[in-house]
Formats: C-alpha cells, sequence, structure tokens
C-alpha cells in the first residue's frame, strides 16, 4: 500500500506536540481532571447541563486543569461527524453558558474557564465500541505489523468491512483514495484485486484509528473540529 509524504503528514505533522491516547481527555476522550480539588464538581455539573438538551449529546471528553481551565468536548451522535449545528439547535455556546451559570454558583470556583469544542470526525476510536458508528468512511489505522509490541507500528487508509467478535478481530478493506494509489497510474482507481483484498487485524494489535470525513481524494479531507469557544 502506498502512503504519500502528504498523507503521513497529514497523519503526523497535526500532532508534534503529543500523540493522542484513548482516555486523554482530547481527542482521545474520555475525563481527565489533573487533581483538580473542584473536579469532580465541575463534572457532574456538565453532565447535568447536558441533561437539558435531550439523549442526542454525548459528553466525549472533559478535561480540567490546575490553572482553571475546563475542557469540554460534545459529540452529537445523530451527525455523521459528531459536530453539533450551534447555531442551529438549542444546543449553542449562549445556552449552554446560561444552563453552567445557573448551576456553578457558589459549587466551584467562578472565575474558571470554560472551552467548548466538538472533537469532529478526527478523533481516536475504540476498538471494537466505537468503528462500528463510522463504517462508510475512510479511517486511518494504525497497526502492529507482528504479535510483539516492539514490532514497528503502520499506517493506512481503509474502509471497515466486518468485525468478528468471537475471534476479536476486525477486517478492513482498502480505502479507493488517492494515498492508497499508485502514483504511476495517473488517478485511476484501485485494481479489482486491491479492491477485493482484506486485512484482519486482533483487536491488540490495532494502536489507534482516526477517522476522517472525505469523499473521493484526500484533497478533500477535512479535519472537522471547529476551534474551541472560551467564556469565564
Amino acid at each position: 500500500m502506498i502512503l504519500t509524504e502528504r498523507w503521513n503528514q497529514l497523519i503526523h505533522g497535526r500532532k508534534k506536540m503529543k500523540e493522542p491516547e484513548v482516555g486523554d481527555g482530547g481527542d482521545g476522550g474520555g475525563v481527565v481532571l489533573q487533581n483538580c480539588p473542584w473536579g469532580k464538581r465541575a463534572l457532574s455539573i456538565a453532565q447535568d447541563v447536558l441533561l437539558e438538551f435531550g439523549e442526542e449529546m454525548k459528553l466525549f471528553a472533559f478535561k480540567t486543569s490546575p490553572r482553571g481551565y475546563i475542557y469540554v468536548r460534545l459529540d452529537k451522535l445523530s451527525n455523521e461527524y459528531g459536530c453539533p449545528a450551534w447555531r442551529r439547535s438549542s444546543l449553542s455556546v449562549a445556552n449552554i453558558r446560561k444552563s453552567w451559570m445557573k448551576l456553578v454558583q457558589g459549587e466551584i470556583p467562578d472565575d474558571l474557564a470554560l472551552a467548548v469544542s466538538s472533537p469532529g470526525a478526527d478523533r481516536l476510536l475504540r476498538v471494537p465500541d466505537d468503528v462500528l458508528r463510522f463504517r462508510d468512511m475512510p479511517m486511518v489505522v494504525s497497526y502492529l505489523q507482528g504479535s510483539d509490541s516492539r514490532c514497528p507500528e503502520k499506517n493506512g487508509v481503509y474502509f471497515l468491512d466486518t468485525i468478528e467478535t468471537e475471534s476479536r478481530c476486525c477486517v478492513w478493506k482498502l480505502a479507493d483514495v488517492r494515498e492508497n494509489r499508485d502514483p504511476s497510474a495517473k488517478g485511476r482507481p484501485l485494481s479489482r484485486k486491491q479492491k477485493d483484498c482484506r486485512l484482519k487485524l486482533p483487536y491488540d494489535m490495532i494502536k489507534r484509528y482516526i477517522t476522517i470525513s472525505s469523499n473521493e481524494s484526500s484533497s478533500r479531507f477535512a479535519w472537522s473540529q471547529p476551534e474551541p469557544t472560551f467564556y469565564t
């Protein structure tokens, strides 16, 4: 399989500071309180605020900082990419702020800064729970080339084909995108043999998934995470 330099930059270039990990409170989701004394109460308040906006919204990530920042990432389950339409629904940042301010009075310090954003389609996925939701999207799959954890890691652009629960394996098929095509093919799609090829990986050999939104080629790849909105 062919990965172009440009694709390699998309995968690695934007992660220079720190690679995300599942449960890191950021692109990997999960809750990270960093020993903040008010962290648990802030999390409880955030969960109460979400209840006001129905069941389609999920708390994807929550992270507190000793410096007084709260980072909240909300996942809209009914949206293809998980991105709320902030300006078109009752779940606007203004309404979140209003509900938040009602609940925080006297509960946690009032000088904290809250950042609200969405993970979008660029996120790490848990095996196998999350991948079915994004099976219609091409995914960057990072996996070990052998059973030994010291084996080199390889990246590829795939669609999920099937999940074999009994054998605890995922079966992948090549995505017909520019990064998987032979540069000398001058834009021609994958061959029938390439399209029929399958990659079977045990859960524990897969390091991470990053879902991406794309139609035909990398020129359309969209990292669909809006900038966080801060307020105090």
